[in-house]
């Protein structure tokens, strides 16, 4: 007998539909999967068996062929164990045929017949949401899947219970968890920052355009502790921002459930022995890098010169198209990376270069060979270049009021806010870091003295097209911070400052 049932298959940070077919026919006990199966499904066969006789019901010594459809799209998941489980059912007539056709199932199953929590249950739940079906899926993911909202779920914790729902048709609408503020236990505050007028001002502005920094500086001079205190002044993330973080955080295997209703802005912060792989994305899965997981977020490289200058390089394309494409043989897999690289580097290899004490031992060829590890075109990407110089001891007690990340956060909000307006025709979530250069040039609103005073510096200083445009992106969020909605000259020459020489 013939059954088959819909479940689906995620690509990137999608869900394709697949049909699961399951035929029981007379002949030897043989188990057959087809349909570009990876090992992971290959596999299920002994999960699916153990389940369905520890659940209670009988499988008879058949010929059991199975097709996952379409044939061409890779299958890489655990999660066809239940609808292979359900559909098996069908066929050997211990499920009634139309209860097939009642929900979209996906879940990995235990030999006890227990249902285990699967990753990128939430792009499965948008396609269900698109197909207008119910979606079958493990208890443990029901969290995940109520955030789409009008979806109708069943989330049974066994297989006896999947079978259960199905013949009593009882799905219903989950409540997504109430939203809150993310949390920021072990985020320092910026008023734990003492000095660094300049860079705390570059953090603001990269704060609130999503720009691009890089920090040049001593060790011991404060970058490491300003790039941590990014998460506590960035804003909340948007709803549709929100969906995107899960959605990819899902698929790697790393969302907390304590954070599904309110995710906050990623924070990632890689070791410098990270691969090109594990940065970008790759790997015979393949699956999201660090440019990925911190979509909507921060990707902090401390010590940025200790990483291999192609793994660096390898980030090229990325900062300028805020996505990554992973070509394979059998298919190719697109996942988003629209992040604010913050940067934390030494001057030289002892890393007192330029630092009035006067205790730097390295030459000059060693100080440009050490430099030559961040090459031209990927420091012409980042929009804010930041010198951080050592703090005097004496003035580490000094007393007095500094501003908390909470006042800094309020002006980064209130700059969002202004071109949340201004990109509304936009597609997607765009802020100044990530606008075209050519519609800001065009639509930017800048005096004549600002544009002036832009194309003569940038005739003088030898500033490339690129740099041209950053420069624009960066005046645009400091007018914004200011609440102006021109670009005033002195707005372009806060920029300008920022741009290496």
């Amino acid at each position: 007998m013939l059954a088959s049932i819909r479940s689906a298959s995620v690509v990137g940070i999608d869900a394709c539909e697949v049909i699961v077919e399951v035929d029981v026919a007379p002949g030897l006990p043989h188990w057959t999967i087809v349909g570009l199966a990876s090992a992971a499904v290959k596999e299920s066969r002994e999960r699916v068996i153990a389940a369905i006789l520890n659940s209670g019901y009988s499988l008879p010594a058949r010929r059991v062929t199975v097709n996952l459809a379409p044939a061409d799209l890779p299958k890489k998941s655990s999660a066809f164990d239940l609808p292979i489980a359900l559909a098996l059912l069908v066929a050997t007539g211990q499920l009634d045929h139309e209860c097939l056709s009642r929900a979209l199932a996906v879940g990995e199953l235990a030999l006890d017949g227990s249902i285990r929590s699967i990753r990128g249950i939430l792009p499965v739940a948008q396609l269900a949401e698109r197909l207008g079906m119910p979606l079958l899926i493990p208890a443990n993911n029901a969290a995940e899947a109520a955030l789409v909202s009008q979806l109708r779920v069943g989330a049974p914790l066994t297989l006896r219970g999947a079978v259960e729902q199905l013949e009593a048709n009882s799905f219903r609408c989950l409540e997504a968890a109430a939203a809150h503020d993310a949390p920021t236990d072990g985020v320092p505050d910026l008023a734990d920052v003492v000095g660094q007028d300049f860079a705390r001002r570059a953090l603001e502005i990269a704060a609130a355009g999503a720009h691009g920094m890089l920090m040049t500086g001593p060790p011991g001079s404060g970058k490491t502790l300003l790039a941590r205190c990014m998460p506590g002044i960035l804003p909340r993330l948007l709803e549709s921002e929100a969906l995107e973080v899960i959605a990819i955080h899902s698929v790697a295997g790393l969302l907390k459930d304590d954070v599904v209703a309110s995710p906050p802005r990623p924070f990632r912060a890689p070791h410098h022995t990270v691969s090109i792989a594990g940065l970008v994305g790759g790997g015979s899965g393949p699956r999201p890098g660090e440019v990925s997981l911190a979509h909507r977020g921060v990707l902090f490289l401390d010590e940025m010169l200790e990483y291999p200058r192609h793994t660096l390089d390898a980030m090229r394309q990325p900062l300028e198209d805020g996505h990554v494409t992973i070509v394979r043989a059998a298919a190719s897999i697109r996942y988003p990376a629209q992040f604010s690289l913050i940067g934390a580097m030494n001057p030289c290899p002892c890393g007192f270069a330029g630092d009035e004490s006067g205790r730097c031992v390295c030459s000059s060829a060693d100080v440009s060979r050490y430099r030559a590890r961040l090459s031209g075109p990927l420091a012409d990407r980042i929009d804010l270049h930041v010198t951080v110089s050592s703090l005097p001891l004496h003035q580490l007690g000094a007393s007095g009021e500094r501003e908390d990340s909470a006042r800094v956060r309020a002006r980064v909000e209130a700059a969002r806010c202004i071109q949340r307006k201004r990109y509304s025709r936009m597609r997607g979530d765009i802020w100044n870091g990530s606008v075209p250069g050519r519609w800001l040039d065009r639509n930017g609103g800048q005096t004549d003295d600002a544009r002036a005073m832009l194309v003569s510096a940038a005739e003088r200083l030898g500033i490339s097209a690129r740099g041209y445009h950053r420069v624009l992106r960066v005046a645009r969020t400091i007018a914004d911070l200011d609440g102006v909605t021109p670009i005033e000259a002195r707005h372009m020459a806060e920029g300008l400052r920022f741009r290496p020489m």
